[in-house]
Protein backbone atom coordinates (compact mmCIF):
# COMPACT_ATOMS: atom_id res chain seq x y z
CA UNK A 1 0.00 0.00 0.00
CA UNK A 2 1.20 3.50 -0.74
CA UNK A 3 0.21 5.79 2.10
CA UNK A 4 0.85 9.46 1.26
CA UNK A 5 2.66 11.64 3.78
CA UNK A 6 1.64 15.24 4.43
CA UNK A 7 5.10 16.36 3.26
CA UNK A 8 4.55 14.61 -0.11
CA UNK A 9 1.19 16.31 -0.65
CA UNK A 10 2.45 19.74 0.44
CA UNK A 11 5.37 19.46 -1.99
CA UNK A 12 2.76 19.09 -4.77
CA UNK A 13 0.77 22.05 -3.50
CA UNK A 14 -1.98 19.83 -2.02
CA UNK A 15 -3.24 19.26 1.51
CA UNK A 16 -5.16 16.26 2.90
CA UNK A 17 -8.77 16.46 4.02
CA UNK A 18 -7.81 14.50 7.14
CA UNK A 19 -4.60 13.57 8.89
CA UNK A 20 -4.49 9.92 9.96
CA UNK A 21 -2.61 9.93 13.27
CA UNK A 22 -1.13 6.43 13.46
CA UNK A 23 0.33 6.45 16.97
CA UNK A 24 3.18 4.41 18.46
CA UNK A 25 1.28 1.10 18.67
CA UNK A 26 -0.09 1.40 15.15
CA UNK A 27 3.39 2.18 13.85
CA UNK A 28 5.63 -0.27 15.67
CA UNK A 29 3.54 -3.11 17.17
CA UNK A 30 3.13 -5.96 14.66
CA UNK A 31 -0.43 -6.75 15.76
CA UNK A 32 -1.52 -3.09 15.80
CA UNK A 33 -0.01 -2.57 12.34
CA UNK A 34 -2.80 -4.81 11.01
CA UNK A 35 -5.36 -2.37 12.46
CA UNK A 36 -3.51 0.53 10.81
CA UNK A 37 -3.55 -1.27 7.45
CA UNK A 38 -7.25 -2.16 7.78
CA UNK A 39 -8.20 1.46 8.48
CA UNK A 40 -5.95 2.78 5.69
CA UNK A 41 -7.57 0.29 3.29
CA UNK A 42 -11.02 1.60 4.23
CA UNK A 43 -9.94 5.22 3.75
CA UNK A 44 -8.47 4.38 0.33
CA UNK A 45 -11.54 2.42 -0.80
CA UNK A 46 -13.81 5.26 0.29
CA UNK A 47 -11.61 7.64 -1.72
CA UNK A 48 -10.99 9.91 1.24
CA UNK A 49 -8.18 12.43 0.93
CA UNK A 50 -5.86 11.55 3.79
CA UNK A 51 -2.19 11.47 4.70
CA UNK A 52 0.07 10.57 7.61
CA UNK A 53 3.00 12.46 9.12
CA UNK A 54 5.28 9.44 8.75
CA UNK A 55 8.65 9.99 10.40
CA UNK A 56 7.54 13.47 11.50
CA UNK A 57 4.99 11.94 13.89
CA UNK A 58 6.23 11.71 17.49
CA UNK A 59 4.59 10.02 20.45
CA UNK A 60 1.79 12.29 21.71
CA UNK A 61 3.35 12.29 25.18
CA UNK A 62 0.40 10.50 26.80
CA UNK A 63 2.42 7.73 28.54
CA UNK A 64 4.98 10.18 30.05
CA UNK A 65 2.22 12.47 31.35
CA UNK A 66 0.31 9.56 32.90
CA UNK A 67 3.54 8.32 34.46
CA UNK A 68 4.22 11.78 35.91
CA UNK A 69 6.90 13.14 33.58
CA UNK A 70 5.26 16.46 32.71
CA UNK A 71 8.45 17.93 31.23
CA UNK A 72 8.79 15.12 28.67
CA UNK A 73 5.07 15.36 27.81
CA UNK A 74 5.27 19.09 27.10
CA UNK A 75 8.43 18.67 25.04
CA UNK A 76 6.75 16.02 22.85
CA UNK A 77 3.45 17.86 22.64
CA UNK A 78 5.01 21.18 21.57
CA UNK A 79 7.01 19.45 18.84
CA UNK A 80 3.88 17.72 17.49
CA UNK A 81 1.83 20.92 17.67
CA UNK A 82 4.52 22.85 15.81
CA UNK A 83 4.57 20.21 13.05
CA UNK A 84 0.76 20.09 12.77
CA UNK A 85 0.38 23.87 12.78
CA UNK A 86 3.13 24.33 10.20
CA UNK A 87 1.19 22.07 7.84
CA UNK A 88 -2.11 23.79 8.66
CA UNK A 89 -3.76 20.55 9.84
CA UNK A 90 -7.38 21.05 10.88
CA UNK A 91 -8.86 17.53 11.12
CA UNK A 92 -7.25 14.45 12.71
CA UNK A 93 -8.52 10.86 12.80
CA UNK A 94 -6.82 8.24 14.96
CA UNK A 95 -7.42 4.59 15.85
CA UNK A 96 -5.88 5.03 19.32
CA UNK A 97 -8.12 6.36 22.15
CA UNK A 98 -5.00 7.45 24.08
CA UNK A 99 -3.86 9.65 21.16
CA UNK A 100 -7.46 10.77 20.58
CA UNK A 101 -7.98 11.84 24.18
CA UNK A 102 -4.75 13.75 24.63
CA UNK A 103 -4.79 15.59 21.26
CA UNK A 104 -8.49 16.45 21.65
CA UNK A 105 -8.50 17.45 25.31
CA UNK A 106 -4.94 18.26 26.39
CA UNK A 107 -3.31 19.84 23.32
CA UNK A 108 -5.60 22.94 23.07
CA UNK A 109 -4.11 24.68 26.16
CA UNK A 110 -0.69 24.31 24.50
CA UNK A 111 -1.84 25.82 21.19
CA UNK A 112 -2.95 22.68 19.38
CA UNK A 113 -6.56 23.20 18.31
CA UNK A 114 -7.90 20.56 15.90
CA UNK A 115 -11.05 18.63 15.12
CA UNK A 116 -10.12 15.19 16.48
CA UNK A 117 -12.23 12.12 15.65
CA UNK A 118 -11.78 8.56 16.84
CA UNK A 119 -11.82 6.00 14.02
CA UNK A 120 -14.90 4.21 15.43
CA UNK A 121 -16.95 7.41 15.13
CA UNK A 122 -15.48 8.08 11.69
CA UNK A 123 -16.34 4.56 10.48
CA UNK A 124 -19.88 4.89 11.83
CA UNK A 125 -20.29 8.15 9.87
CA UNK A 126 -18.97 6.51 6.67
CA UNK A 127 -21.43 3.61 7.07
CA UNK A 128 -24.37 5.97 7.70
CA UNK A 129 -23.39 8.11 4.68
CA UNK A 130 -23.33 4.98 2.50
CA UNK A 131 -19.64 5.48 1.64
CA UNK A 132 -18.68 2.04 2.96
CA UNK A 133 -20.04 -0.61 0.61
CA UNK A 134 -20.37 -4.00 2.26
CA UNK A 135 -20.32 -7.50 0.79
CA UNK A 136 -23.44 -9.65 0.83
CA UNK A 137 -21.63 -12.91 1.56
CA UNK A 138 -19.60 -12.05 4.65
CA UNK A 139 -19.03 -14.54 7.48
CA UNK A 140 -20.04 -11.91 10.05
CA UNK A 141 -23.88 -11.93 9.97
CA UNK A 142 -25.16 -13.73 13.04
CA UNK A 143 -21.66 -14.08 14.52
CA UNK A 144 -21.61 -13.45 18.28
CA UNK A 145 -19.46 -10.44 19.14
CA UNK A 146 -18.86 -8.79 22.49
CA UNK A 147 -17.43 -5.28 22.66
CA UNK A 148 -14.90 -4.07 25.24
CA UNK A 149 -15.14 -0.36 26.13
CA UNK A 150 -11.80 1.44 26.15
CA UNK A 151 -11.50 3.73 29.20
CA UNK A 152 -10.24 6.67 27.13
CA UNK A 153 -13.03 6.25 24.61
CA UNK A 154 -15.89 5.51 27.01
CA UNK A 155 -15.57 7.08 30.43
CA UNK A 156 -13.13 9.79 29.33
CA UNK A 157 -14.98 10.89 26.17
CA UNK A 158 -18.46 9.35 26.44
CA UNK A 159 -18.20 7.40 23.15
CA UNK A 160 -20.20 4.22 23.64
CA UNK A 161 -22.57 3.96 20.70
CA UNK A 162 -20.32 4.30 17.63
CA UNK A 163 -18.48 0.96 17.96
CA UNK A 164 -21.74 -0.83 18.78
CA UNK A 165 -23.52 0.70 15.79
CA UNK A 166 -20.69 -0.56 13.56
CA UNK A 167 -21.17 -4.11 14.88
CA UNK A 168 -24.94 -3.83 14.37
CA UNK A 169 -24.41 -2.55 10.81
CA UNK A 170 -22.42 -5.72 10.09
CA UNK A 171 -25.48 -7.77 11.14
CA UNK A 172 -23.51 -9.47 13.90
CA UNK A 173 -25.09 -10.39 17.22
CA UNK A 174 -23.81 -8.03 19.93
CA UNK A 175 -23.59 -9.66 23.36
CA UNK A 176 -22.78 -7.30 26.22
CA UNK A 177 -20.53 -8.19 29.14
CA UNK A 178 -21.94 -7.59 32.63
CA UNK A 179 -19.49 -4.74 33.14
CA UNK A 180 -19.89 -2.54 30.08
CA UNK A 181 -20.29 1.08 28.98
CA UNK A 182 -19.64 3.44 31.94
CA UNK A 183 -19.23 0.41 34.24
CA UNK A 184 -16.74 -1.31 31.93
CA UNK A 185 -13.61 -2.85 33.45
CA UNK A 186 -10.23 -1.46 32.34
CA UNK A 187 -8.10 -3.93 30.35
CA UNK A 188 -5.11 -2.97 32.49
CA UNK A 189 -3.08 -0.98 29.95
CA UNK A 190 -4.18 2.58 30.76
CA UNK A 191 -2.25 5.16 32.78
CA UNK A 192 1.13 4.00 31.36
CA UNK A 193 0.57 0.53 32.88
CA UNK A 194 1.18 -0.88 29.39
CA UNK A 195 4.90 -0.23 29.87
CA UNK A 196 5.54 -1.64 33.35
CA UNK A 197 4.99 -4.77 35.40
CA UNK A 198 1.80 -4.69 37.42
CA UNK A 199 1.78 -4.68 41.22
CA UNK A 200 1.30 -8.03 42.96
CA UNK A 201 -2.24 -9.30 43.32
CA UNK A 202 -4.33 -12.44 42.95
CA UNK A 203 -4.78 -12.14 39.16
CA UNK A 204 -3.92 -9.90 36.24
CA UNK A 205 -6.66 -7.42 35.37
CA UNK A 206 -6.51 -8.31 31.67
CA UNK A 207 -7.05 -12.00 32.53
CA UNK A 208 -10.14 -11.07 34.56
CA UNK A 209 -11.51 -8.89 31.76
CA UNK A 210 -10.84 -11.53 29.11
CA UNK A 211 -12.55 -14.22 31.20
CA UNK A 212 -15.60 -11.94 31.38
CA UNK A 213 -15.59 -11.58 27.60
CA UNK A 214 -15.13 -15.30 26.94
CA UNK A 215 -17.95 -16.19 29.37
CA UNK A 216 -20.44 -14.37 27.10
CA UNK A 217 -19.97 -17.14 24.52
CA UNK A 218 -18.82 -14.63 21.90
CA UNK A 219 -16.67 -15.79 18.99
CA UNK A 220 -15.10 -12.34 18.60
CA UNK A 221 -13.99 -9.83 21.24
CA UNK A 222 -14.16 -6.45 19.51
CA UNK A 223 -12.15 -3.47 20.68
CA UNK A 224 -11.37 0.00 19.39
CA UNK A 225 -7.97 0.49 21.00
CA UNK A 226 -4.60 -1.11 20.15
CA UNK A 227 -3.63 -1.26 23.85
CA UNK A 228 -6.88 -3.05 24.75
CA UNK A 229 -6.35 -5.37 21.78
CA UNK A 230 -2.92 -6.39 23.12
CA UNK A 231 -4.15 -6.99 26.66
CA UNK A 232 -7.21 -8.99 25.56
CA UNK A 233 -5.16 -11.03 23.09
CA UNK A 234 -2.77 -11.95 25.93
CA UNK A 235 -5.79 -12.93 28.03
CA UNK A 236 -7.15 -15.20 25.29
CA UNK A 237 -3.71 -16.83 24.91
CA UNK A 238 -3.57 -17.40 28.67
CA UNK A 239 -6.89 -19.29 28.45
CA UNK A 240 -5.60 -21.17 25.37
CA UNK A 241 -8.68 -20.10 23.41
CA UNK A 242 -6.95 -18.64 20.31
CA UNK A 243 -8.71 -21.07 17.94
CA UNK A 244 -12.17 -20.36 19.38
CA UNK A 245 -12.06 -16.63 20.17
CA UNK A 246 -10.62 -13.83 18.01
CA UNK A 247 -9.73 -10.35 19.24
CA UNK A 248 -10.40 -7.82 16.48
CA UNK A 249 -10.51 -4.06 16.11
CA UNK A 250 -13.72 -2.56 14.72
CA UNK A 251 -11.73 -1.38 11.67
CA UNK A 252 -10.68 -4.97 10.97
CA UNK A 253 -14.30 -6.11 11.21
CA UNK A 254 -15.34 -3.47 8.67
CA UNK A 255 -12.37 -4.22 6.38
CA UNK A 256 -13.29 -7.94 6.42
CA UNK A 257 -16.73 -7.05 5.10
CA UNK A 258 -15.69 -4.40 2.59
CA UNK A 259 -16.87 -4.89 -0.97
CA UNK A 260 -13.53 -4.63 -2.76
Amino acid sequence: MHIPTVAELVSKGESPEILFWVGCAGSFDQRAQKITKAFALILSKCEISYAILGKEEMCTGDPPRRAGNEFLFQMMAYQNIQTLNNYGIKKIVTACPHCFNIIKNEYPPLGGNYEVIHHSLFLQQLIEQGKIKLKDNSSLPGKKITYHDSCYLGRANNIYEAPRKIIEALNAELIEMKRCRSNGLCCGAGGAQMFKEEEKGTTRVNFERTNEAISTGAEVIASACPFCNTMLTDGVKNKEKETEVKVMDVAELVAEWLDL
